[in-house]
């Protein structure tokens, strides 16, 4: 039997929770020692493909994407001294809101001496979807950590991509409890920025890597500037903000048309700054190659 529209707009939402803790044991091994959930979002064991030193965790996400009404909460916490790296078997994918409209907020702590990959999937946000994203990032001034967000608007066999929508999307940085860098913005299928030179330039597809830890040299951030791309399919751009310390945050921007494009440029600045800044070998995670 066909669903009707009224039986969409009144199903029942998702309200999901998770709650992971990872720290540091006697024998130097990275351990996840706390895992709460409510809801369909949860990670099903830890794992170690690098060695006990880091701590690697899947996020699964509702099975069927996100739709509206649906609030997620996912709170990460790294302790002193221990590394995780998180990531999700897949795209994310926001559905039509039928009036209502739905969340994600992940919440990223890091402590002093700890370290994070943050590496989720692109979010794919189809027609009439009504989405708020929100990243909160908060470090402690020796913590380190590299993580991205990926988007991509509609879909690419469309002319146009994304037609009717609206995406609030919001990530902030703070060190120490001081706001470091903020970038949010309401965007909506008809905004003249998709189209504008200074916005997206027509491109469906767009992400932000962002990198805080040790400072760079000159020499470094240049050469790292000088392998991003720039041509029609894909452009790629860098910023560094200078912090306390001898630390600083380096954002890599990049638009495109295919999400792959996007999602590899990024895995390879991934790999080139994380021996620099979180002293470990980049190397691909494993189940990207699955």
């Amino acid at each position: 039997m066909a669903i009707t529209e009224h039986a969409r707009t009144t199903q029942r939402h998702w309200h999901a929770r998770l709650d992971l803790g990872f720290t540091l044991d006697g024998n130097r091994r990275s351990v996840l020692s706390k895992r709460e959930h409510e809801g369909p979002v949860l990670i099903q064991r830890a794992l170690y493909p690098e060695g006990p030193g880091v701590c690697h965790a899947v996020l699964l996400h509702p099975p069927s994407g996100i739709a509206g009404g649906d609030l997620i909460d996912i709170d990460i916490s790294v302790g002193q001294g221990a590394h995780a790296a998180l990531t999700t078997p897949g795209a994310t994918r926001w559905y039509k809101s039928n009036g209502r409209q739905a969340r994600q907020t992940a919440r990223l702590h890091v402590a002093a001496g700890g370290r994070l990959d943050w590496l989720p999937m692109e979010n794919i946000y189809f027609e009439q979807t009504d989405a708020v994203q929100q990243t909160e990032i908060l470090l402690d001034s020796d913590a380190a950590a590299i993580g991205w967000e990926m988007t991509q608007l509609g879909s690419i066999l469309s002319a146009t991509h994304w037609d009717e929508g609206t995406v609030f999307s919001s990530i902030t940085l703070r060190v120490d409890g001081q706001m470091l860098w903020v970038d949010q913005g309401r965007l909506d299928a008809g905004s003249p920025l998709r189209q504008s030179v200074a916005g997206l330039a027509g491109q469906p597809v767009f992400g932000t890597l962002w990198c805080y830890g040790d400072a760079l040299s000159p020499a470094a951030i240049e050469a790292l500037a000088g392998t991003l791309p720039w041509h029609d399919a894909l452009r790629g751009g860098l910023t560094e903000i200078a912090s306390e310390g001898g630390k600083a945050l380096v954002l890599v921007r990049a638009i495109g048309l295919h999400a792959e494009d996007v999602r590899e440029l990024l895995t390879t600045t991934w790999q080139r700054l994380r021996p620099e800044v979180l002293s470990v070998e980049g190397q691909r995670l494993r189940l990207w190659s699955t």
